[in-house]
């Protein structure tokens, strides 16, 4: 008399067919993650894009006042001040150059942080509904797996 081996398969089958998986939360949260993905890429291609702009304007105005300043001069004291003209014309440039780069920075930020609190309630409601069906499930599937 051999003894019969329990199928465990069988068993297991029949335990998650008990308790079904819906996979839609999973689905709908990969969703939700690759939109943020994709606005946040945006900012930042965006924040670069501005920053190259700035960069690349700041560089031909220094460029431009280079070019004034290389110039033949016919005074020795001539060259003092196109160096001292240059000097301050960078500063200027300079501190508004900053002030541009400032501006794309807090933009970043405040995208970011918008991006980041819708995605946050998203995730929240998107959470709250997949666990309420899911207990909703588990408990339809208890109640039958009691009654068999």
């Amino acid at each position: 008399m051999a003894t019969k081996t329990p199928d465990m398969t069988a068993m297991m089958k029949d335990i998650m067919g008990a308790f079904p998986v819906d996979t839609t939360a999973m689905e709908t949260q990969f969703k939700t993650s690759a939109t943020l993905n994709e606005k946040l890429s945006g900012v930042a291609l965006t924040a670069v894009e501005k920053s190259t702009e700035i960069s690349s304007a700041w560089t031909k105005e220094t460029v431009a006042k280079l070019s004034d300043m290389a110039k033949a001069k016919s005074e020795p004291a001539d060259y003092a001040k196109a160096m001292t003209d240059f000097a301050t014309a960078y500063s200027e440039s300079a501190a508004e150059h900053m002030a541009a780069f400032a501006e794309v920075a807090k933009k970043v930020q405040m995208d970011t942080v918008e991006l980041m609190m819708a995605a946050g309630k998203d995730m929240s409601d998107e959470a709250t509904a997949a666990m309420t069906k899911a207990g909703d499930e588990v408990k339809a599937a208890t109640k039958k797996a009691t009654a068999k």
